[in-house]
Order: C-alpha cells, then structure tokens, then sequence
C-alpha cells in the first residue's frame, strides 16, 4: 500500500509539476521559493513570435539547455484590438503559453508593461490610444493611467482566474510593471517620477502573491524590486541593500534593420558576462532573447525593423539551437547550478591575484566551497596562482571552482558541438524542378492595383497631412495623388532634359508614380528615419498625375514622447520649370488610405473571390503593384520554413490568410566594415562583430509548418516595386555539417564528485548529435594531432594519426549522437609529444 501510494505522487510530480502554491518572496540575496533561495537562469520566448505548435518544443529545447525560467512580456496591442475588445486567439493565447511552460516544469517571468519596447509596433501600446483626447503616454497623465491600469488588471485577473501565479500553485514567480523608464524619467518633466511612483503603487496593489520588478527603474519604491538590462551587468547594485541582484536583459545578440548588416555576439563572450554577474552576486539572469522569433505581419517597430527577430539566439527563429552558442551556455548552466548553495548562502572574499586578473571566494558553514577566478584582460593569457594550484585562464574569461579546486568550465573555452545550418530549397510543386520553366507551369493568378485612387479619395486637403494620424496605422500605405499642368513652352521638353522631384518626407519610403509610371523609390534607414531625394523625373505636355505611395515599416517602439514621432510627406516640389521651381506642398491633395486589394481582403481565404484574378502561366515580372496569388503543397518533411525572396522587391506575403509578414531583400553597402572572425575579448557593442556587406539583412522569411495544409496552400504576395515571382522557393532549414573541435587534457583519475566527473567529461570527450530524424551519415573530416581550422575548413597539421577517420566513423557512423572518449578510442597519442594534441571532426548528418 505505501509503495502505492509512493508511486502515485511521484506520477503527480511528473506530471502536474509546480502545482502546489509557493511563497514567493525574496531577501537581500536572492529569491526565495519557499524559504529556499534560488539561482536562477531564465530565457526570454515571446508568445507571438513564434506559433501555438512550436511553443512545446521551444520550452523544451530551453529546458535541455539548463534554464529554470520562461520570461515574456505581454503585448498590450496585440490582446486589446480596440477599446474593451480583446482577443487571445492563436498566437496571443497567453494562457495557453504560460500553462505550456508549467506542464514542462518550469517558471514564469511576466512583464506586464504593459509598455514593452522590444522592437515591437508601438512599443506595444495600441496606436488608438494615443488618438484618445488629451492621453499622453507613460507620463502623469490621467487618461493614460486609466487604461494602463485596467489593462494590466485585466491580465492579472486573467492570470488569477486561472490560478497561474505561484501563490496560486501557477509557475508565475515574478511580474514586471512599466519598462526601462529610469533612462527617460527625467525628459517627462515633473509628470516623470510620479508616474514611475503611481506605477509602482498600482502594481502593488494588484495583491498577486508574488514580487514586482522594474528594469532599469533607479527609484524603484520597496517592495518592488529594481532591475538591470545590458550586455553586462556584473556592476549593477540594486537601490536598496534589502533587494537581491536581478540582470532582466542579457543580450546575447542584437536586433536587425533593413539595409544594415548582420550583428553577432560571440558565446565566448555571453558567457563571461554571465559568469562575472553570478560571481558578483547575481541570482537570477534572463536571457533576451534566448528565441527571438519572427515579427508576423506588421508587427516589428522601429522602424525599420526586419520580420525576422533571430537576435543571434542560443536558439534560432526557426527553432533550432544555434551551435555552439546554445551548447556553451548549457555547459555553463550546469558549472553555475553547481555552486548554487554555497553561493547563495555566503558572502564573497574578493582577492586580486595580480593586474586584471581577481578571484570571488564563496564558504559557508559547513566548509562547502565555491571560487570564480576572472581574467578580464582583453588580449593576454594569464596563469594564477590561486590556492597553491596554477591555473592557465585565456584573456577576458572567467573559470569556476564549484569545489575551490576543480576547474569544470572556462568561459573562453568552447567544447560544444558547432553547427553548420543551410536553407535548402524546395519545389513549389510535387512534379517540379528548379527551373523557370517548370516553376512557370504552376498556375499563376494576377491582380494589378491602379498608381493613385482607387475607388474615390477618402479626402481632399491643401497641404500635406501626416501619415500616421491619417492611417492611425491601419495599414502600411498612404497615397498622397495630386495632378499638374506643362505647358509645351517649358524648355525641358524642348531639349529632352528632365525636371527633378524634391520631396523630404519623415519616413520611412516612398514610391513616386509619375503618369502611372514608377519612377522613383526612396527610403530611410534605422538610424536616419527622415529622408529626402532629388530624382529626375518624365513630364508631358498637358495634364500630368502624381501619385506618391507613402509607406511605413513599423512605428516607434520606445524613446521619451516616441508617440508624436510622425511620417510622411513634409516638402514635395519640382524642379526645373521656366519660372522657376513649383512648389507642391500647400497644393490640393486627395488622399486613399491603403490597397484596393487590403481593403476588399484577398489577401484572406475568404476575400480571395472579391477581385478578378488574371490566370496566367507567366506572370508579369518587375511589375509594381501586384498582387500574386499561387497554389501550392507543404514541403516534404517537418524541418523549418523560410520564403526565400532574394528576387523580389519589397511587400507583403501571406500563406493561407496568415501573415508572414514584410518583405524586403534590401541590402546593407558593400563599402561598410564586416568582419570575418570576431574577437570575443573586450567589451561586446552592437557594431563590433558585424557581418553581411552588401548582402540582403533578410533573404528568406519563416512560415510555420503548423500554417501549411498537405495540398491546396494559397500564397499571396503584394509586390511594391516589382520581382520575378517564379524565382520564389520555399526553403527548409536543416542542420547539415556537426562539428566538434577539442584539446587533449591530462589523463583525469575516476571520481565519484560530480565536478570531477564533469571536468573530466569536458577534457576527455567529444560529442557529436544529429537534429531528429537524422543520422551521422558521413565523417567528412577526422584528424587527431595537430588539425588547423574551424567547422567547414578543417585541414590536417604537421602531425595527424591516419587511423583518425577510422576511428571516429566505428564510434560515430549511422548513429544519432555519439560521444568519442579520447582516452578510450584508441588514437596515437605518441605521434606528436611536443605538440598539443587535439581532435576535430566533421560529419554529415542526413
């Protein structure tokens, strides 16, 4: 009967975790769960990027890589679509997100905001309510106020109703109000720190069962505690000694902009940051993003923000672990999760073994103990003495001690698997190959839109209006249309010449149609949203029309007073006339708000039929304004997605009435600096390790599987400026190439110590795994000696055992992962004695 019963709760623990109430609280340490202090890992997935059926397999992949906590924001514009109309469907089902993460065992961070930033439109505050009467934004303003509070009820009582805060028995162990407002408090004048202070209250009073943070919020009032965002964040003191440690944002890449290059945080780096703050007494570290995701349809801000959100995250926007970032923070986890007592439980000794070089000593009671030793040179190697041992430390690295002895990770030192990842296309039909003429046999239909007005202008005004508060961001695309006269006299027409188009415009593009001609296409860029051009242009003689398509690409997403940044035309003139330039700016315009075709929704399963479609086995190429309807089936197999549209302009697409989002293969300058290998040593900054010059910022565009039926997919694209529509592909994303590369540690004795076992693990062994559903199907290269290179360019150095690929493929070969024990395999480790022996192996997973 007891061994029953013993057997039924351990079926409950496994499979209704976190289901009894906790007491959260926290001291000066840490958090304390229970009583218990925690040292806690968490990563950032956000619920709408991403999709309802990769939800499972996200949090998973988080929790394999040793991470405690799921950490999101709430995004106030995608659940509240109007006044007291709110929505929780699909990919904004936030209760299904956070109930997805309880079943897989583990917390929840909520930030609330319910103001988030995160290069999401808006900063994810509805565009309507900046058009409610006398409402400024994250000020001491009345109107504001109101329904920043009623919303965020509304998701606490949410949260409440469905018993997910800790208190509750829920995996929510902390709740975020407002965002980063420290930086900008003081811009908002003497409605600043009252707001900061109202926020807190409110917050408070919510009575959730579990504590509030505020990142970047120097004058954060107790209880609620004050946070740090930064790349590094090991100098952070919380404002009060009663608080613990917290770093809400650590950056383990960056965002990217149309037209700028690729940025890249190497993992040599992100560890260090990480170590140092829990060697300094941290006790709980996000990750943001840990899954970047994709912007879906308009929702990127900025602007200028690309739809892809990857952020060079331990795990890709697709899903997949970026190796060896994702690997390396793993290995780090566990380092980490090894001195949590001790560390927890104890204050630090500080000692400075010599210049740059300093190690946190952490004893309690009981004799436990736990040593971070740093180097935070940036460019030399140092050995220490530290305890009467030396220990070998590279440049701007830190080494762990879980037992003031044993080294089991350096953060310099990468002994994870690489990954090579490749986007291999697919036919668009089962009977198809890749070339133009069976891509052009798929049946094609076509819907042009008219340069101007269609229907009738929703309006008629002298002047130019602003694009946003005529939009209210209903959509993307504003036409200004507006028509002149030339007289046959104007000595333009008399010599061939051309006029010049003037326009300045706060952004963000543009595209001017001249006689329902595209004749020029302009735009800003992320760090410059203002633009203006000088283009000549074609006129006639007599009655010419000007239609100017004025678009935006996401909204302002953060900054003091960001709601009053404006766009659309300023100044639009012509040049070159007899009498001198004409002035266009006070003239009459009409003006239409949006496509024809967004406005009768074809890009819907069920406003398809509202337009003639031209069927065509040829559809038009670098035509503007097009409308491309295809039909096609679902890509064989279950890897990943990506529309690659290296051969279009710029617009929008849509798969089965689902928003793929925008697209725009706009390429960063050939003349700006990329690197070809980072330096990780030194401080981390958006632009230090940039790749990419003069290629597309984003080529190809995630489309879930979960939106493909087997048969019968409607892709809809609305083309801007005009591409070849027959060069689209759909792509898989496939991890092709595993690698691991690693140096030959002494001979470790067998130990029964846990971080023993671990450090010899990490010197003694190589492990290689296939994604599921693959194999190691071919070692590509195998060489143990003195192997130069890295994962795709491996060579054989001066010494190299023959017998290396042999070895490797009887341990590894038609296997999903395999682990290589050097000790035990039976490589020549006489072949080169003077030399440091290393191993590195490719293989092919298929």
């Amino acid at each position: 009967m007891r061994l029953s019963f013993f057997f039924f709760f351990l079926f409950l623990a496994f499979f209704f975790p976190l289901c009894f109430s906790a007491n959260v609280t926290y001291d000066r340490r840490s958090l304390l769960i229970d009583g218990r202090r925690r040292l806690l890992i968490s990563a950032s997935i956000h619920y709408p990027r991403s999709v309802p059926g990769m939800w499972p397999g996200l949090v998973q992949k988080a929790k394999e890589g040793g991470v405690d906590a799921i950490e999101t924001y709430v995004f106030w514009n995608g659940h509240e679509l109007a006044p007291d109309h709110y929505y929780f469907g699909g990919r904004f089902d936030l209760v299904k997100f956070v109930k997805i993460v309880q079943q897989a065992g583990l917390y929840v961070i909520l930030r609330i905001g319910p103001f988030v930033a995160a290069e999401w439109n808006f900063g994810g505050v509805p565009v309507w309510l900046h058009y409610i009467p006398n409402t400024v934004f994250r000020t001491d303003n009345a109107s504001f106020k109101n329904h920043m509070q009623k919303f965020t009820t509304y998701i606490v009582n949410l949260m409440k109703q469905e018993k997910l805060f800790a208190s509750q028995g829920g995996p929510i162990i902390l709740s975020q109000v407002e965002n980063e407002y420290g930086d900008i408090e003081r811009v908002y004048g003497e409605g600043g720190k009252p707001y900061a202070m109202w926020a807190a209250q409110m917050a408070v009073s919510q009575n959730i069962g579990v504590p509030w943070i505020m990142c970047q919020q120097y004058d954060a009032p107790d209880p609620v505690i004050n946070t740090c965002n930064s790349f590094y964040c090991d100098q952070f003191t919380p404002n009060s000694p009663n608080k613990p440690k917290f770093w809400t944002e650590n950056w383990p890449g960056w965002f990217k902009t149309f037209g700028a290059r690729d940025p890249h945080r190497p993992p040599e780096d992100i560890a260090f940051s990480v170590a140092r703050f829990f060697q300094k007494g941290g006790s709980l570290q996000n990750y943001y993003m840990y899954h970047g995701g994709t912007n879906f349809g308009r929702t990127s801000g900025g602007p200028f923000i690309t739809t892809s959100y990857d952020y060079d995250a331990p795990i890709d926007e697709y899903g997949l672990p970026r190796q060896p970032k994702w690997g390396h923070l793993k290995e780090l986890h566990r380092a980490i999760k090894l001195t949590e007592s001790v560390v927890l439980n104890s204050e630090p000794t500080y000692t400075s073994l010599g210049p740059s070089l300093e190690a946190d000593v952490y004893t309690d009671s009981s004799g436990a103990c736990a040593a971070f030793i740093a180097n935070v040179d940036e460019k030399d190697d140092k050995t220490v003495q530290f305890r009467n041992v030396s220990y070998n430390l590279p440049a701007w690295s830190v080494s762990i001690l879980p037992d003031c002895k044993n080294v089991v990770f350096n953060t310099a030192m990468i002994r994870s698997q690489t990954s090579r990842v490749e986007m291999v296309p697919e036919v668009l039909h089962p009977s198809a190959d890749l070339t133009n003429k069976d891509l052009k046999s798929l049946k094609w239909e076509v819907f042009a839109e008219q340069a101007g007005i269609w229907d009738h202008a929703d309006f008629v005004q002298n002047g130019l209006v602003d694009h946003l508060n005529t939009t209210k961001d209903t959509t993307d695309y504003l036409w200004y249309t507006t028509s002149i006269f030339v007289n046959e006299n104007e000595e333009f027409l008399k010599k061939g010449s051309q006029p010049v188009l003037a326009v300045e415009s706060k952004g963000h593009a543009l595209h001017a149609f001249i006689n329902k001609q595209l004749q020029v296409t302009a735009s800003g860029n992320g760090s410059d949203i203002t633009f203006g051009f000088k283009k000549g242009i074609s006129l006639k003689a007599g009655k010419n029309d000007i239609a100017l398509l004025s678009m935006t690409v996401g909204l302002q997403n953060a900054g003091p007073f960001y709601e009053w940044v404006g766009s659309g035309l300023t100044k639009v003139a012509i040049e070159g006339f007899n009498n001198g330039i004409l002035d266009l700016s006070s003239h009459a315009w009409s003006y239409k708000i949006g496509l024809k075709g967004e406005h009768l929704g074809i890009n819907k399963p069920d406003g398809i039929k509202n337009v003639k479609w031209l069927s065509t086995s040829e559809p038009p190429k670098q035509q503007p304004l097009t409308w491309y309807k295809v039909i096609l089936d679902a890509p064989s197999g279950n890897d990943p997605v990506g529309l690659d549209m290296i051969d279009m302009g710029k617009g929008l697409a849509w798969l089965n009435g689902e928003e793929i989002g925008r697209y725009w293969p706009r390429r960063s300058s050939i003349h700006d600096a990329c690197v070809q290998k980072c330096d990780y040593r030194g401080k981390f900054r958006p632009d230090k390790c940039l790749t990419g010059c003069g290629e597309p910022t984003q080529r190809w565009y995630h489309v879930p599987r979960s939106w493909f039926k087997p048969t019968g997919n409607i892709l809809v694209i609305f083309e801007e400026k005009g591409g070849d529509p027959t060069k689209i592909r759909l792509s898989k994303r496939k991890i092709t190439v595993v690698c691991a590369h690693l140096g030959v540690g002494h001979p470790l004795i067998e130990s029964s110590s846990e971080v023993e076992n671990i450090r010899r693990m990490n010197k003694s062994s190589v492990h290689l795994k296939c994604p599921h559903n693959t194999r190691i199907a071919t070692i590509k290269f195998a060489s143990f000696g003195t192997p130069q290179g890295t994962c795709g360019s491996y060579s054989i150095g001066d010494c190299h055992d023959p017998e290396s690929t042999s070895l490797v493929e009887k341990a590894c070969l038609n296997r999903k992962e395999c682990r290589i024990k050097l000790g035990k395999v039976g490589f020549n480790r006489g072949l080169c004695p003077s030399a440091t022996q290393k191993l590195a192996v490719e293989a092919v997973c298929s």
